[in-house]
């Protein structure tokens, strides 16, 4: 008899003292599920894995498969078949029977360094660096476990989204694939910079290697400093932010030729741009310099949306974003007096904003600002997006192959092919008669690799 932990027949009615040790480690939680190698010695880990799904999203298709046969080798998936096809010697069956199978779904805003609270403000004087890096570990776990295997990391600082893609990549921590941001650019009194609220005395003079940027000539080079430290695409604050210590949340805050300079030197190096912005000159700005996404867009107008419609420029709402500081705004001792009236004004606008994006063709990619609102609880926007009328089908879909593509990572993420990273996800039931399913994940597979699996999705 022998049961499958991690993917490895561990024995249980006979068990040497070795095997033991391994199971008493993981039974304690010591090692993640990807540090286990088979060491049973039963039968060998050729790392081929076959999934029998009942149902079968596959992140392309605007119809659902039934009964389909996913097989798996290493990190890819090798077919995708009609009917439960039986596992070669060798491959480990993985029983979705009762499931709904989609690709792992991609998160496009997230701020895994950070968690709000009403502590925020002061944490930044007391938290550095190395901390916020290891209390992100258990905020990528924790997105991860929730059916997220890529996320779009956009704005931390002192490198904290960077480590947490590398230390993820060597398998040293659990956590979704990382396309790292870096520190967000702003200008100086804008949306990120860093020195907002403080007395003058520590306010200093933070420039392009602070991501703070005055003329066109520091936008190249605070650019070229992201691409020296290693991330993967730019963001920035082309407007004033909701919970910056600052008075105006709505004002366009770059020019148009720092704008451009921005965009011509990010596509130099092969990065896109994504741009923070509330207010509708500010989206304006950055879509006519030919920027690839705006976030939030929360007071878009008819203008804004025929820009992005010409242009090809995707909108990633980041709604539970809305929704949480809507509701946080009605505390009285939750944010900072200066926040309170901005959050106010936007909370509430979220939802009419999406609607009307929705209804006119704008090109939309699933995104939440998680980190705002609390990490883990990412798919409650699968449920914000429907309420405000759009398909179950295409708010999966705005998280799967709209959103790889929004990356350029089509070829490899996004939907379940041959060929493509085995990054599955499974719900229990059928998320387009209940799109809330999608809160209560039960199988989650990364690059072919187990972090969840429930007994109720076998």
């Amino acid at each position: 008899m022998s049961i499958a932990f991690a993917g490895c027949p561990v024995v249980v009615c006979r068990i040497s003292p070795a095997g033991l040790m391994l199971l008493l480690t993981l039974l304690l939680g010591l090692l993640p599920l990807n540090s286990v190698a088979c060491q049973s010695g039963l039968e060998p880990d050729t790392g081929r894995v076959v999934i029998h799904a009942g149902r079968l999203i596959d992140g392309v298709s605007e119809t659902v498969r039934k009964d389909v046969t996913i097989r798996i080798s290493g990190e890819r998936i090798e077919a995708v078949e009609e009917g439960f096809q039986q596992p070669a010697l060798g491959e480990r069956l993985i029983d979705l029977r009762q499931s709904t199978v989609m690709p792992g779904w991609i998160d496009m805003h997230t701020h895994l360094s950070s968690e709000y609270s009403p502590q925020s403000y002061a944490e930044k004087a007391f938290i550095a660096g190395p901390e916020m890096a290891l209390r992100g570990v258990q905020y990528a776990r924790r997105t991860l476990h929730a059916g997220f295997t890529t996320v779009r990391e956009l704005g931390d600082s002192e490198g904290v989204s960077v480590a947490l893609r590398s230390a993820i990549r060597k398998g040293w921590i659990e956590g979704p694939r990382i396309f790292a941001a870096g520190k967000s650019i702003a200008t100086t009194g804008g949306h990120a910079d860093p020195t907002n609220g403080l007395v003058p005395h520590f306010q200093g003079d933070p420039g392009p290697a602070d991501g703070v940027i005055n003329g066109p000539y520091e936008a190249a080079k605070a650019v070229r400093q992201r691409y020296k430290e290693g991330s993967d695409l730019i963001k920035i604050t082309a407007t004033g932010g909701v919970l910056s210590l600052a008075v105006n949340g709505q004002n366009p805050q770059f020019t148009d030729m720092e704008l451009e300079a921005i965009v011509v030197t990010a596509k130099d190096y092969g990065m896109r741009v994504a741009v923070h912005a509330h207010v509708a000159e500010g989206m304006k700005r950055a879509i006519r310099a030919g920027v690839d996404s705006i976030e939030h867009g929360t007071f878009m107008d008819d203008e804004v949306i025929a820009l992005m419609k010409q242009r090809g420029t995707w909108y990633v709402p980041t709604i539970s974003a809305g929704k949480f500081v809507g509701e946080k705004a009605k505390l009285d001792d939750y944010f900072p007096a200066i926040v309170r009236p901005k959050a106010a004004a936007v909370g509430p606008q979220i939802d009419a904003t999406f609607a009307k994006a929705w209804k006119s063709g704008v090109k939309i990619a699933f995104g939440t600002d998680s980190g705002v609102s609390p990490h883990g609880e990412n798919a409650k926007e699968f449920g914000f997006m429907v309420a405000n009328g759009m398909p179950a089908m295409a708010a999966i879909k705005s998280a799967t192959i709209q959103a790889a593509t929004l990356l350029g990572a089509e070829k490899d993420l996004g939907s379940i092919e041959a060929g493509k990273y085995a990054d599955l996800v499974a719900v229990s039931g059928d998320p387009l008669e209940d799109i809330r399913l999608t809160e209560k994940v039960g199988f989650v597979m990364k690059g072919g690799i187990v972090y969840r699996l429930e007994t109720s999705q076998n």
